[in-house]
């Protein structure tokens, strides 16, 4: 794509000043800035109020030619969800403890100037987004953007028991504990769910997730064969039965898709496989899901309290990424 002459373009930076060394992030953004040729970056903070897209919509309006967002996964988030169709690019600079797009993009974790100079010069692609309507017990309904995943049921409430004061020091290790904490009282929930092809699904679960896309922190190979830029989103049900059903949950997401997945003698042994009717995957351009009872929902790691129905879809194309000079296109 054309961009004008550096001399008259602008770069805004919305960062989360919690996740962030501020003084020193803000330094190099300027410094990186003046050495490109750019303006004096603008600058703008997250709120408890404002978790970036009311931030991200004073940058566009005040022509930001790139944004970057620094933050944890809900500001990115927050930033992506604005930011969305406006052909501007964004630029991710990895900060908080999961950086979920950041790891599923393979983008540098330790390098902030990397992203920034990705910013200011480094290439353009496109990349899908999700969207989930969420409608609570009272009818009210409204919808969110999503980078990585949403979901339904145990992982929700699994986020909802994770002790904020672990994840500031141990970082994403702490969901962990949050996962023990949820699975002692864990228990299923009556479902009906739809993919797009119409058909209606009736069962108890633990969890539904819609995936833009599937890696989890540690190479963790929740959805395989979600792609952040195929236009589909990939949906999990989680099903454990018996008394090895979590033993077979773990088995299939840990071992199965992350080791065995990777080597062609792994793959001829899954393809020998019959199915593991603990976790079963689909593919379509949106999905439904309602739950019996209120139950808990997560966007991209973050609470979004309780519902009764989750509709997600895929929005192909809808976010455009600045990243750095000969990043690896399979990635995408």
């Amino acid at each position: 794509m054309t961009m004008p002459p550096s001399a008259s373009r602008r770069a805004a930076l919305v960062y989360n000043p919690i996740k962030v060394d501020e003084v020193r992030l803000r330094s190099t953004v300027q410094e990186m800035c003046a050495a490109e040729g750019w303006q004096e970056p603008a600058f703008y903070t997250t709120t408890i109020e404002d978790a970036g897209q009311a931030a991200t919509a004073q940058a566009l309006a005040r022509g930001a030619d790139v944004v970057l967002v620094a933050g944890g996964d809900g500001t990115v988030r927050a930033v992506s969800e604005a930011i969305a169709h406006t052909g501007v690019p964004l630029a991710i600079v990895p900060s908080g403890t999961g950086n979920l797009l950041a790891r599923n993009l393979l983008l540098p974790l330790a390098s902030p100037e990397e992203m920034i100079r990705a910013a200011l010069t480094g290439i353009r692609r496109p990349i899908d987004i999700g969207w989930a309507r969420i409608t609570r017990a009272d009818g009210a309904a409204a919808e969110h953007a999503f980078v990585v995943l949403a979901g339904i049921g145990l992982d929700a409430d699994m986020i909802a028991n994770t002790r904020p004061n672990l994840k500031r020091s141990v970082g994403w290790i702490a969901y962990v504990d949050g996962a023990a904490r949820s699975l002692a009282n864990a228990s299923p929930f009556r479902s009906v769910y739809q993919v797009d092809d119409g058909r209606l699904h009736s069962t108890k679960v633990h969890s539904i997730l819609f995936a833009n896309c599937g890696t989890l922190p540690a190479g963790i190979a929740l959805i395989p064969d979600a792609s952040i830029a195929d236009g589909t989103l990939d949906i999990a049900v989680i099903t454990p039965s018996g008394a090895f059903g979590w033993f077979n949950v773990w088995r299939r997401i840990w071992w199965e898709n992350s080791v065995l997945r990777r080597f062609p003698a792994g793959r001829r042994v899954l393809e020998r496989r019959g199915k593991d009717a603990s976790v079963h995957y689909y593919q379509g351009s949106a999905a439904e899901a309602a739950a019996s009872l209120p139950t808990p929902v997560e966007l991209d790691g973050d609470e979004f309290g309780e519902a009764v129905r989750i509709t997600c879809r895929v929005d192909p194309g809808a976010l455009l990424l600045a990243l750095p000079e000969g990043h690896a296109d399979h990635v995408l």
